[in-house]
């Protein structure tokens, strides 16, 4: 086991690794009580080296690691990238390129939605992975022998993983499926926190464009101070103290008060002062420029018939590409397909239309139809 603790030892490790093709890459963070992940780990292999690198050494210099990740000529193979990438892109100011997420590319093979690394070498390399220190605190020094010997078969495995993923792609000729998926990964925009854009991962039905409005203030307002404070959202103020505020849209710290979980002193100091004038602000702005209300489906009470069929569809269609269905299509996205022919929605553009989003609209203009031979769903073209 290698565990890299100095700055020279990463250059001499760094130097080894941008000669390969192909390295596997995982991390090992903290977040559950901060904004910001905070990274303790990095490991890194190849076909010759492998190596768990102590980011949180005294006087480690990370320079060497972001030079590997900024490298062309090296594919970088994680699994499940989304948190990783953010890291680097948070630390780096840069997204690591190219990529390549197992996970991904496990869901265009067919292995279903979302596979878990320990699943995915159970099921490629017939490995079992010791999952026991997945909840350990990577953060605390010295690390254990079990410890590192957890992270580091996250990249070892990794390697004989992905070679397994690279040649089921390649048969399939499905190259261009992952690709469209590798391009969202690598926009830095994915991992940009908008402190303006907050607001849509909110859970509200409301059509109240004034209501909107104050809750994306307020919302924005959150961001803003969770980042500033580093720590979780919900430990500024939770979502539901968000929504009561937006309802109830008061205008003095007495009124604030009111609100279940804001204390007079809170809606006295300083933060009380920040909402009541995140809401002056949505109360002064233009109905026009109000957000409007997330799009729906209008009602129709033969809506969710068609929907029901677009659902069948969609698993036979997953069925025969072999496919994960959350790749192509969620319940939301099939609602916006029932109701509107060019919803925007991932299933009717690119491979995903090849596979599944022709085929839909086919079926509500009664251009196709499903119907059961040999024991078989199948999906019959009528011209």
């Amino acid at each position: 086991m290698t565990l890299i603790t100095s700055s020279q030892e990463l250059s001499d490790l760094c130097k080894e690794l941008a000669k390969s093709e192909v390295i596997t890459v995982d991390t090992e963070f903290l977040r559950d009580q901060t904004y910001w992940p905070k990274l303790c780990l990095v490991q890194l292999a190849d076909a010759n080296h492998f190596a768990a690198v102590d980011v949180l050494a005294p006087d480690i210099e990370l320079e060497p690691l972001y030079d590997l990740m900024r490298n062309s000529a090296v594919l970088k193979v994680f699994h499940s990238a989304r948190q990783d990438l953010e890291i680097f892109y948070l630390l780096m100011d840069e997204v690591p390129q190219p990529l390549f997420d197992t996970q991904l590319a496990a869901m265009v093979c067919g292995f279903g939605d979302s596979i878990g690394y320990d699943n995915l070498a159970r099921q490629l390399i017939n490995q079992e992975i010791d999952k026991s220190a997945r909840f350990a605190d990577w953060s605390r020094r010295p690390l254990t022998p079990k410890q590192i010997s957890y992270a580091l078969s996250d990249v070892t495995h990794l390697r004989d993983i992905y070679a397994k993923l690279r040649e089921q792609i390649d048969k399939s000729g499905r190259e261009h499926w992952l690709r469209e998926e590798m391009a969202i990964l690598e926009n830095p925009q994915t991992y940009q926190q908008d402190p303006e854009r907050s607001w849509l991962r909110l859970k509200t039905r409301s059509n109240d464009r004034r209501y909107l409005a104050i809750l994306k203030e307020l919302a924005a307002w959150r961001e803003r101070e969770a980042q500033r404070r580093n720590t979780p959202r919900s430990r500024v103020i939770k979502d539901e103290q968000l929504y009561d505020i937006a309802s109830n849209r008061p205008t003095t710290a007495k009124d604030l008060a009111k609100t279940r979980g804001v204390s007079p002193d809170m809606a006295d100091g300083r933060l009380g002062r920040e909402i009541l004038s995140a809401i002056e602000i949505a109360m002064q702005l233009p109905k026009a420029d109000c957000p409007a209300p997330k799009e729906r489906p209008p009602h129709n009470n033969g809506l969710a018939a068609i929907v029901d069929l677009l659902k069948v569809l969609l698993k036979q269609c997953c069925d025969e590409y072999d496919v994960a269905q959350k790749l192509i299509a969620n319940g939301s996205d099939l609602e916006l397909i029932a109701s509107d022919d060019n919803a925007d929605v991932p299933a009717l553009s690119g491979w995903r239309r090849e596979v599944f989003g022709e085929k839909a609209l086919r079926l509500k203009q009664g251009l196709v139809a499903l119907s059961i031979k040999d024991g078989k769903l199948v999906v019959e073209d009528l011209g």
